[in-house]
């Protein structure tokens, strides 16, 4: 008996010919479904930093920029509270500097402070 006859054979090798021939299209696919789901943060993140824009003042911008580098979780907790205020219309003004130290004063955790006493 051939190779050539063999069905078993035959079978594998169309299989794995098929299997060949989609998978590029298959990780086309995925690459797309990735780009689209980028796109969407990209955008999504571009909203945020427009509202941010628009309800605070450059210095309160500039501070939020200076937490984000240290303390990014509580930069995003601060920018959550912002966008939530000016989606409900609660902010009649820009947030300035002061107001920005106070709603970060009752976001932070109390810093619990370490006395070291020598004898």
């Amino acid at each position: 008996m051939a190779y050539e006859d063999d069905p078993e054979l035959t079978e594998i090798r169309r299989r794995k010919i098929q299997e060949l021939q989609s998978g590029p299209a298959q990780a086309s696919a995925q690459n797309a479904y990735a780009a689209a789901q980028q796109a969407e943060m990209d955008r999504r993140e571009a909203e945020r930093q427009e509202i941010l824009r628009r309800v605070l003042t450059p210095e309160a911008r500039e501070r939020l920029g200076r937490i984000r580098l240290a303390k990014p979780d509580v930069a995003n907790a601060v920018e959550q509270q912002v966008i939530g205020l000016a989606a409900s219309g609660r902010l009649t003004r820009p947030i300035d500097d002061p107001t920005l130290r106070a709603l970060l004063e009752r976001l932070m955790p109390e810093r619990r402070e370490i006395k070291i006493t020598r004898r």
